[in-house]
């Protein structure tokens, strides 16, 4: 036992797992009420908007006090110290970036004081539940902090947009893009995953309602899987909808007079710069015709080796002028982006959430602190809009900003971005539809309402791509006038390839391969692909085979290369199939699965369908398990006389990380049949429902 203890100390072991500080909270001084409804879900509320923020934290860590046990590490840059080595790299880029200096420098004096008092009020509340409930601490994490949540918010908004592919590529073996001297032809290639939101206005629809599907793809599991909740306060505050567990905002949702749903933007907001070193001094770099000092710091990360040991390793930290800096085999790169030492987000978020009008919600927006998302917007008087929202750099024309640069010029070192009001939008369109679903911004609406792209620069690097649900939304609405309730279900749970997209033209290519050593089920599998109507539908024979195929091309672009040879793919795939299943045509259904501790049931969709289900582990368990895409969503409508009536589902259920809990799938089986319900916004509603139950923290 003494040798143990003194290799903790050894080691620099500051405190044991399970072991809970005094972070002794005052509870009293929060007056909030914590309701339960029949789904597990909070609903949560304040006297006032801090008391509403602390019952909110003690309510997310019921539930999932473990999934912010696991991130909270990893925003302090602190990952290895608990998940060993291959953390470290990602313990490294948080401390590069300098997050938590920023947030400690400008949290007193850029943050309002409204937003500073929830965030203080909602780390009482998980600090207070980690004292009450010492058994589900297990790491030394305690106590949370204000810096915490406030980091915590930056560094999700920098890798939704895909910072951390920037920082990978030049972590590469070779340079990967060549320096940018002259204006050339500016396409840029993005790969998000995928996120559905769309509106119809009064204008679109038969019987003059106003309707918003919020539909945000994430993963089922994990800390940034939704989590459903309610929060208000009589100071005004009346929100429900998803957020992130380590979050005191919801990020989507609704009140009585306005909702709006969120998907993933990639405009190109890195620039890397290539710095010429001083070969005499390799901690100078020109700029302007002078040597200047790189400004050196250090980056302590603590890697776990075996049970309580760690091993602390050092490592240099470079910054110039533009930001960051990091030393490769291949060259020295600077980088500046989109959000950097930006810290105002929760500011937004709260204005968003406090919204009731339009014009509430579009100055709120107009705060312009997001470094990335489109965001569509709906609300009782019949308004629609579409934002693509992004801290979008203002830069010097004359190069290819897709390119990296030359890192010695000053006059590249941009200092601002493009007015909000300057982004592509679309507000109350003509023809009263608009559909964001990680397409291009330009493509969003029903011709001349989408933004003309000629009036904006190429170096504003917005999105030229099209998805596979954007192509087939189109093809609905054009189909689809005026659009009732109905067929605003069928949109959201549409299972279909547009034959227009990239998908439907890759399986026409598998169809007219000539294939190479082709086996008799080869062939068959060519044939049986040419049945295919392209709906991934659970009853379908054909479906297995072609989603398969379209994930190849899916994948591919992902990666932004180019797809495999199609007539290959479906060779492979066949021989998998046959392998894994004994036949080329199962059912989707007995391949496509959604699964939840009991739970394993079929499910219809695929990847890229407005049903987004992206499943994996076919070969490990014979079928798919879904892990991504639909998950909490919502079908908001306010009908002509402005009634409000909402539908919603959740992949899992409330209790995320509770197994024992009724709760952690209570909603399992709902979600792959399609069945929504009302999600007892009001506390009549709940009353009426039953199974409620309401406490203090």
């Amino acid at each position: 036992m003494r040798t143990l203890i003194l290799l903790c100390c050894v080691a620099g072991l500051t405190a044991c797992a399970g072991r809970v500080p005094d972070i002794s909270v005052d509870a009293t001084k929060y007056d909030v009420q914590i309701e339960r409804d029949r789904w597990g879900i909070p609903h949560i509320h304040g006297r006032t908007d801090a008391d509403t923020a602390f019952g909110f934290a003690y309510a997310q860590a019921e539930d999932g006090w473990e999934l912010i046990e696991e991130t909270l590490p990893f925003y302090r840059g602190e990952s290895a110290r608990y998940n060993g080595k291959d953390a470290a790299p990602a313990d490294y880029m948080i401390q590069w970036l300098g997050v938590r200096d920023w947030v400690n420098a400008g949290y007193e004096n850029q943050i309002s004081p409204k937003a500073r008092e929830l965030v203080q009020a909602y780390t009482d509340g998980l600090n207070h539940f980690a004292a009450k409930h010492p058994h589900r601490v297990t790491r030394d994490i305690l106590p949370v902090t204000t810096t915490d949540i406030i980091t915590g918010f930056v560094v999700r908004h920098l890798l939704f947009y895909g910072f951390d592919g920037s920082v990978k590529e030049v972590m590469g073996p070779e340079r990967a893009r060549e320096v940018s001297r002259l204006v050339a032809d500016l396409g840029l290639s993005d790969t998000p995953i995928g996120s559905n939101a769309i509106a119809v206005s009064p204008a679109a629809t038969d019987d003059g309602a106003t309707r918003l599907m919020i539909n945000s793809h994430q993963p089922t599991d994990g800390p940034v899987a939704w989590y459903e909740a309610h929060i208000s306060s009589d100071e005004g505050l009346d929100i429900m909808g998803g957020t992130f567990p380590g979050s005191p905002l919801i990020s989507l949702g609704f009140n009585h007079d306005i909702a709006w749903g969120v998907t993933v933007n990639k405009p190109d907001l890195v620039d890397i710069f290539v710095l010429e070193i001083n070969p005499d001094n390799e901690n100078q770099y020109r700029l302007d015709g002078q040597w200047l000092d790189l400004e050196v710091s250090e980056a302590s990360l603590r890697v776990k080796l075996w049970g309580p040991l760690y091993w602390t390793v050092k490592r240099e930290i470079y910054r110039s002028e533009h930001g960051p800096v990091m030393r490769t085999d291949h060259g020295t790169y600077a980088f500046r982006f989109g959000g950097q030492n930006e810290i105002r987000q929760v500011d937004q978020w709260y204005a968003l959430n406090r919204a009731r009008t339009f014009d509430e919600w579009y100055a709120a927006m107009a705060q312009h602190r997001f470094a990335s998302f489109n965001f569509v917007f709906a609300d009782k008087e019949g308004t629609i809009a579409f934002v693509h929202n992004s801290l979008t750099p203002r830069r010097k024309p004359g190069y290819d900003w897709s390119q990296y640069l030359p890192g010695d010029r000053s006059d590249l070192i941009w200092d601002s971005y493009l007015p909000f009001q300057q982004l592509p939008q679309v507000v109350r369109p003509q023809y009263g539809y608009v559909a964001s679903t990680n397409q291009t911004p330009f493509q969003v609406a029903v011709a001349d309402d989408n933004p003309d792209p000629s009036a904006f620069s190429p170096t504003d690097g917005y999105q030229t791509r099209m998805t596979n649900r954007a192509d087939r939304a189109l093809e609905l609405f054009a189909a689809l006038k005026p659009i009732s309730a109905e067929d605003f279900w069928t949109i959201k749970h549409d299972k279909a390839y547009a034959v227009s997209s990239r998908a439907g033209h890759y399986i026409r290519a598998a169809i007219a391969a000539e294939l190479t050593d082709a086996l008799p089920h080869h062939l068959q599998a060519q044939t049986l692909l040419s049945q295919w109507d392209l709906v991934a539908d659970i009853q379908s024979r054909e479906a297995a085979l072609g989603v398969c195929v379209i994930r190849a091309e899916w994948r591919a672009e992902q990666d932004a290369v180019a797809p495999p040879e199609a007539g290959g793919v479906l060779q492979a795939c066949a021989d998998e199939l046959l392998e894994v299943s004994g036949r080329i045509d199962p059912l989707w259904g007995e391949i496509n699965r959604h699964t939840r501790g009991p739970v394993n049931v079929p499910i219809g969709g695929g990847p890229d369908t407005l049903r987004a289900i992206y499943g994996t582990g076919y070969e490990e368990n014979g079928y798919l398990t879904n892990i991504a895409g639909d998950g909490l969503y919502y079908l908001v409508a306010w009908d002509a006389e402005q009634k409000l009536s909402v539908q919603g589902v959740h992949h899992y259920g409330s209790a995320t990380m509770l197994e024992d809990s009724a709760h952690y799938a209570d909603q399992a089986e709902d979600f792959a049949a399609e069945r929504l319900h009302a999600p007892l916004f009001d506390a009549q509603e709940r009353a009426a429902a039953g199974n409620v139950r309401s406490y203090r923290p």
